[in-house]
């Protein structure tokens, strides 16, 4: 696919004499071949490219980069430039393929965000410091969960700092086997299919996704990657012969009303093959020889010329032709998924036509894509075709323009994500991010985007968190339902409320997403802190009470409610180290804090109590 381009990215073109202090001092034009490659794949896209910028940027990450290696002992100039170029390929701006060159500059050498800033702009150093990992030496255990939300909210400002990530990766697990120690491949391949993976398909881009997954699934469970690839190699002859057929069939069907289209085989990736076939989920079990039909490891799509309207149309022609099996027919034009994906999915039998509806022995099951070239686009790359297109003819892309793409699932990642501890961070994210989405719609017909699992609890706070708590019920598709009621993809759900009520904790247990989750949890803190507090407040009235009881005259007890009033008490709480009395009670209900220690600190000599927390 090549797209015409013309202009220059917004970025100063210019080679200032900074650059000789940013470590570029042999010029733009020098030592920097190696970025031809880049400049080659860039130009296809938008042939009127800035390739100076390119070549700059390249001249400053060489330098910068230079007597460093990477585990394969291969200059580690290749890492940033292959980055680049993944991204070139499925058509990404200049400014974006200037800061891959440079992402790992700040991180890995004494480059700073702010001579990055001053030397190639705002917009380059945002996406460069929106990739760059917090310092683990600083950071310990929380550096990885604070580095994914650092790059979250950075994404926020600039999506393109999520589309570099994952090129990233990309090229990381390629070259993961010269990591010599097995648990460290095994570590960064696990965490690929938990988080970047489930981002690359939230961001619609597939092909990352599918390598991604290929490749952490080889390094995981090498033994079971090997035998399903053996499986592909062994059925390659008779699905192409199964495949040919149903393909110059559905040429003439749709050339019989009236219709253009490019009709193809696409093989599947292996880890989702691997995924249906038995014994996967289990782990253990080995899997058959017969297990693998031909046509599942492929499926034909079909690229209409034409309209929406048109890929009803050649729905039905196909429909015509063989018979359709009823429950693997899905519309995502109608109900697009959560990562603006659109296509039609159905499977057919493919064999003779069968007037009572059976399927013959002879019938292969072939799954079929029907969407438009804009759609199939879209269905490859994603997010990366908005934000090219975003640019118009000069391939110029601003952050406002990246962001523009219709991701509601990151508008709620930031919405909890600051109310979230950096132990719960990395759990809230998975959650969210796993195991694809769904979209269910309000009364009005607003669809509403959810993370597969998800109850009317997690419709509740994606809804409104502020209003979720005063959900008693919930009407899906018209029947009452309670709201740990886990949803589908399309239901109608309205919500039945009353006064708001603090949420129960069955809610915890029954939340999915992670937006959800953190509200609940806050929620439930802050429940669990207020009867702390008033259990604790009751602790310490009734060992004012028993102590003024106990004395000789009756009154040598503090007087509880005089200290609170006249300040004593908050003074005594500020030198027991809580920041008020709330805090001081609460700690007392927790068993934190004894109420005879408290007390003592009421005492005209606090000099003389004892600490006995």
């Amino acid at each position: 696919m090549t797209v015409s381009r013309e202009g220059e990215p917004p970025v100063r073109r210019r080679l200032p004499r900074a650059l000789a202090v940013l470590g570029a001092s042999r010029g733009a034009d020098s030592g920097t071949d190696g970025v031809r490659p880049l400049i080659a794949a860039h130009r296809r896209v938008f042939p009127g490219a800035d390739a100076n910028l390119l070549r700059r940027a390249y001249a400053v990450a060489d330098r910068w980069h230079a007597g460093q290696t990477r585990k394969s002992g291969a200059p580690y100039i290749t890492h940033p430039l292959a980055v680049a170029i993944l991204l070139a390929e499925i058509g990404m701006d200049t400014t974006t393929l200037v800061a891959a060159l440079l992402h790992d500059t700040v991180e890995d050498t004494g480059l700073t965000i702010g001579e990055v800033k001053a030397e190639f702009g705002a917009e380059v150093a945002v996406l460069v410091d929106g990739v760059t990992k917090l310092d683990g030496s600083r950071w310990g255990d929380h550096a990885e969960a604070e580095t994914f939300r650092k790059m979250i909210v950075a994404a926020s400002i600039d999506l393109r700092v999520l589309v570099i990530k994952l090129a990233d990766r990309v090229h990381n697990l390629r070259t993961l086997a010269f990591h010599p120690k097995r648990e460290k491949r095994e570590r960064i391949a696990r965490a690929s299919m938990e988080l970047l993976v489930p981002f690359a398909q939230r961001l619609g881009l597939y092909d990352y996704q599918r390598e991604m997954e290929d490749l952490s699934f080889a390094n995981l469970a090498p033994d079971k990657y090997e035998r399903v690839r053996a499986l592909v190699r062994a059925t390659a002859p008779a699905r192409e012969a199964a495949l040919a057929g149903v393909v110059a069939g559905a040429v003439a069907e749709l050339a019989a009303v009236g219709l253009r289209a490019k009709v193809e085989v696409r093989g599947r990736h292996l880890f989702s093959i691997h995924r249906e076939l038995p014994g996967a989920a289990g782990g253990g079990a080995s899997v058959a020889a017969g297990a693998l039909r031909p046509t599942d490891t492929a499926r034909v799509v079909v690229v209409v010329d034409g309209s929406e309207a048109d890929c009803y149309v050649a729905l039905g022609a196909l429909h015509g032709r063989w018979r359709p099996v009823e429950d693997r027919f899905r519309d995502y034009i109608s109900m697009p998924k959560y990562n603006m994906y659109r296509s039609l999915h159905t499977a057919v039998l493919a064999g003779a036509d069968h007037a009572d509806g059976g399927r013959g022995e002879g019938d292969d099951l072939v799954g079929v894509l029907i969407r438009t070239p804009a759609m199939d686009r879209i269905a490859t790359y994603g997010v990366a075709d908005r934000i090219r297109e975003a640019g118009g003819r000069d391939g110029r892309v601003s952050a406002d323009m990246a962001r523009q793409a219709d991701l509601d699932w990151l508008d709620r990642l930031i919405d909890w994500q600051p109310l979230a501890d950096t132990a719960d961070f990395l759990d809230g994210l998975r959650a969210d991010l796993s195991h694809g989405g769904i979209v269910v719609f309000t009364p009005a017909g607003d669809p509403v985007k959810l993370p597969s699992g998800s109850t009317a609890v997690d419709f509740a706070y994606a809804v409104s968190p502020a209003t979720a708590g005063a959900s008693v019920g919930v009407l899906v598709n018209g029947a009452r339902k309670a709201m740990e009621n886990q949803l589908a993809h399309g239901q109608v759900v309205d919500l039945i409320t009353g006064p708001y009520a603090d949420p129960p904790d069955s809610w915890l247990t029954a939340a999915r997403s992670g937006q959800a989750r953190t509200h609940l949890k806050a929620a439930i803190a802050l429940r669990q802190a207020e009867e702390a507090a008033a259990r604790g407040h009751a602790e310490v009235a009734d060992a004012a009470s028993a102590a003024s009881a106990a004395s000789a005259d009756g009154a040598g007890g503090p007087a509880l409610r005089d200290a609170e009033d006249d300040g004593t008490a908050f003074s005594a709480a500020r030198r027991l180290g809580y920041p008020d009395l709330d805090a001081l009670y609460e700690a007392v209900g927790r068993g934190d804090l004894t109420p005879a220690a408290f007390l003592a600190a009421l005492a005209p000599d606090p000099a003389g109590c004892t600490d006995n927390r």
